[in-house]
């Protein structure tokens, strides 16, 4: 009996040995997007564009073990992400993650990740907060986390400043969904429309998944104010710009990147017409240096139109890329390549702040003409 329990342990000694010894068949880039719900159409199209970098890479032959890219829905939900997030960072092959689209979602799995010591850079998500936690006295954790776009504090400074300081208006009416990204932007865009001399005559929240706006969409028409803006996503302004255009309130509406999508216009028609949309960087199909991206997008993905932050997400699979030739596989060592890199891609020169930050800080106006965004500044 004590013989064969002796058999036993030896073989399982052998088996610990020899799973340990084995080496990874693959290395892994988590994505960790909303790919359904409303959300949904954003997020693929940015799962598209990893893809389309990993594939590249693939077939360049430079990378040891061939790279795969694990998808996982966070359904834009917070608890949801930090449930993705808790699978992605329990799997040792995966080294980096592109994530999360919604400020609220990055913000708590982003904490999972510098736990597990794996970089994530988020393409979309602008709540300052993301990386300035990591600034924080009670933050311990490895600073892993960055981000391709630039921040709500200047997206939303620079749409107070265009509303207040072009178009001469005097007063407006904000709207926000409660959200880190949209109240945080909301919030930006109230505190600087004042500073410049603005009055903002109403500061509102209402519920993501809300479809009926009418009763606020009243009391702010009574307040009459030159415009509206709305710190959001796509749905919710869709449906509140057609409400406000049914109830007669045909102050010119203003929104961030959150909302600027075709889906919007898809979902709003005609009452979209003249509202204006600010967006991080420059529109993708404005960059020279993303004229490759693009062609090679709509050859692989034909029939699927580039989303906002598509290239955004590319740009940060290609950081990520760059990092591995020179580290390998290790997190830690991939970690602290991306903060000290001077990335030329798709956005032109990337470098990153010691909070994480991009060092872009372009942003651009859209207004819709004809069904189209075009740039007005």
């Amino acid at each position: 009996m004590i013989q064969r329990i002796k058999l036993h342990l030896l073989v399982l000694a052998a088996l610990i040995i020899s799973a340990c010894s084995q080496k990874p068949k693959s290395i892994r880039i988590a994505v960790a997007m909303p790919l359904t719900g409303d959300m949904g159409t954003e997020g693929q199209g940015v799962k598209r564009a990893v893809m389309l970098a990993i594939e590249e890479a693939n077939a360049s032959g430079e990378f040891s073990l061939p790279l795969e890219a694990r998808a996982l829905d966070d359904r834009a939900d917070p608890k949801e992400a930090v449930s993705v997030a808790n699978m992605i960072a329990s799997d040792p092959s995966v080294i980096a993650v592109i994530g999360h689209y919604n400020s609220g979602c990055s913000i708590p799995a982003s904490q999972v990740y510098a736990r597990a010591n794996i970089p994530m850079i988020s393409p979309a998500s602008t709540n300052p907060k993301l990386t300035s936690q990591q600034e924080e006295p009670s933050w311990t954790l490895p600073k892993c986390i960055f981000r391709v776009v630039p921040t709500d504090d200047v997206q939303g400074s620079f749409a107070a400043e265009f509303v207040r300081g072009k178009l001469k208006f005097n007063q407006v009416a904000v709207i926000h969904d409660k959200s880190p990204y949209g109240q945080g932007l909301a919030e930006q865009f109230h505190d600087s429309f004042i500073k410049n001399g603005g009055q903002v005559i109403s500061f509102d929240g209402i519920a993501i998944g809300e479809r009926d706006f009418r009763a606020l969409l009243t009391r702010i028409k009574g307040a009459k104010p030159e415009g509206v803006y709305f710190g959001g996503l796509y749905m919710e302004a869709s449906l509140i710009i057609k409400q406000a255009r049914e109830l007669g309130l045909k102050a010119p509406f203003f929104s961030g990147d959150g909302s600027k999508t075709d889906e919007l216009i898809k979902v709003a028609g005609g009452a979209v017409e003249g509202s204006y949309f600010s967006i991080t960087g420059i529109p993708v199909e404005h960059l020279p240096s993303a004229k490759p991206f693009l062609e090679k997008y709509n050859q692989k993905y034909p029939g699927s139109s580039v989303k906002p932050f598509d290239h955004f997400g590319y740009e940060a699979t290609q950081i990520i890329l760059t990092a591995l030739k020179q580290t390998g596989a290790d997190r830690a060592k991939l970690t602290e390549a991306i903060r000290s890199m001077r990335h030329e891609g798709v956005l032109g020169v990337t470098e990153f702040d010691q909070k994480g930050d991009t060092k872009n800080k372009i942003i651009t106006m859209t207004q819709v003409k004809n069904g189209e965004f075009v740039i007005v500044n």
